[in-house]
């Protein structure tokens, strides 16, 4: 079972890992610059529209292998069909939006699926959940330092490819019948405003509050950092960026030797210093490029990823009565991936256009104003936080979470 589930898992973070990271530089190539920021506002729409998805459809109608294999099938031929609308923005993006509403509830269909064909929880799922970063970080490989393809079309046809191919393997998966057959569902519910009412407390409403306000500038990395690599002039933008995710990996092994030090607390701020410093030093490298103030903002990924998402899903997750945890991980996916980056992205898009203007490899010192904007508004959210929350909760707790109930991403 674990082989075939590690599997799935490749192939889901594959998928995304081999468009995401190259389709602004692809769009920049063929005159779509100004457009960027919308392929990155899908992403968020999809977000939004998931919880609906999972909790009115996927988890009381249909059987989770054959919606994960539906799902993928359609998305993948989303992303081969983009490039046929390159000369059109509006339906180019139109395309990644259909292909986002298709992947993004596929994220919790696999971890669902994992679960429940899974004895050991907190042994068994970080083995499995671990190829998918391994799928990323390959995908960016491939598409990039091997194939040499960040500014074509070819990685979202490679990434529709694998997309069909994952859609197809879904059907030989295990069953999983729907969980919640023959129940109603409310928006409440499903939203996890229930939850939030259940755990409303002043520390907690602080938490949601910086985590919704920092993932408005998060949203610039995501979109204009591959942008920026390539400006700079370094070669294999997408395989640069992999960095990040081989850096996750090593500061996941070591958050728990870094829980029992910091607590909750501490490691949530110091996620969010991270941020702060990474656009730092985009800003500082970006007028003569850089390459090592460039290469240690994205190996900073790690730190920012870990420390700020991953501890938030434990403090969520251990401070949630059994019965609401799935509702508040569920609100929390729902205000950073979501309405943050659905705030932020468009912003970001907004400045990035006024402030880079020409061609953006030639206009590095306008990168360095663009970059010190992020810096400054993380840094008064982490200001925020570090002087407004206070919480206790036992750091040992923290230290070992419920394993398998946090939301997937790379």
């Amino acid at each position: 079972m674990t082989p075939r589930l590690s599997t799935m898992m490749f192939l889901q973070f594959f998928v995304w890992g081999a468009w995401y990271v190259t389709v602004g530089n692809y769009m920049a190539a063929v005159g779509m610059g100004d457009a960027i920021y919308w392929a990155y506002t899908v992403n968020p729409i999809a977000a939004i529209a998931a919880p609906f998805f999972l909790g009115m459809v996927a988890d009381r109608w249909f059987a989770t292998e054959k919606v994960l294999g539906v799902l993928h099938l359609l998305g993948g031929v989303a992303l081969i069909a983009a490039p046929l609308f390159e000369d059109a923005p509006a339906l180019f993006v139109g395309m990644l939006l259909v292909h986002s509403l298709c992947y993004t509830p596929t994220l919790g269909l696999a971890n669902a699926l994992a679960f429940h064909h899974i004895s050991d929880q907190e042994r068994q799922f970080p083995l499995i959940r671990v190829f998918g970063t391994v799928g990323w970080i390959v995908a960016g490989v491939l598409v990039s330092a091997v194939l040499h393809a960040d500014e074509t079309s070819l990685p979202l046809r490679v990434a529709g490819i694998a997309g069909l191919v994952l859609g197809a393997y879904a059907f030989t998966l295990p069953h999983r019948a729907p969980p919640l057959a023959g129940t109603r569902a409310t928006a409440r519910e499903i939203l996890g405003i229930d939850a939030l009412r259940r755990l409303g407390s002043g520390p907690f409403y602080v938490f949601i509050a910086a985590s919704l306000l920092i993932s408005i500038p998060l949203a610039a990395y995501y979109a204009y950092a591959p942008v920026f690599v390539n400006a700079a002039g370094l070669s294999s933008p997408a395989f640069r960026m992999s960095f990040g995710q081989m850096s996750e990996v090593l500061f996941m092994l070591a958050m728990p030797f870094f829980f029992a030090r910091l607590g909750v607390k501490w490691m949530l701020f110091v996620g969010m210093a991270a941020w702060v410093l990474r656009y730092a030093l985009f800003a500082l490298a970006a007028p003569d490029a850089v390459v090592w103030m460039i290469m240690a903002g994205i190996v900073l990924h790690g730190v920012c990823y870990d420390f700020f998402f991953v501890s938030g899903q434990i403090y969520v997750d251990k401070k949630s009565p059994p019965e609401v945890r799935a509702q508040a991980q569920g609100f929390l996916v729902l205000v950073t991936y979501g309405v943050g980056m659905l705030i932020g992205t468009p912003l970001a898009g907004r400045v990035f256009n006024q402030v880079v203007t020409g061609d953006v490899t030639g206009s590095l010192a306008q990168w360095q104003t663009f970059w010190w904007i992020p810096a400054a508004f993380a840094a008064v959210v982490a200001l925020f936080f570090a002087l407004a929350f206070h919480d206790r909760v036992d750091r040992r707790d923290v230290a070992t979470p419920h394993a398998g109930e946090q939301p997937a991403e790379p």
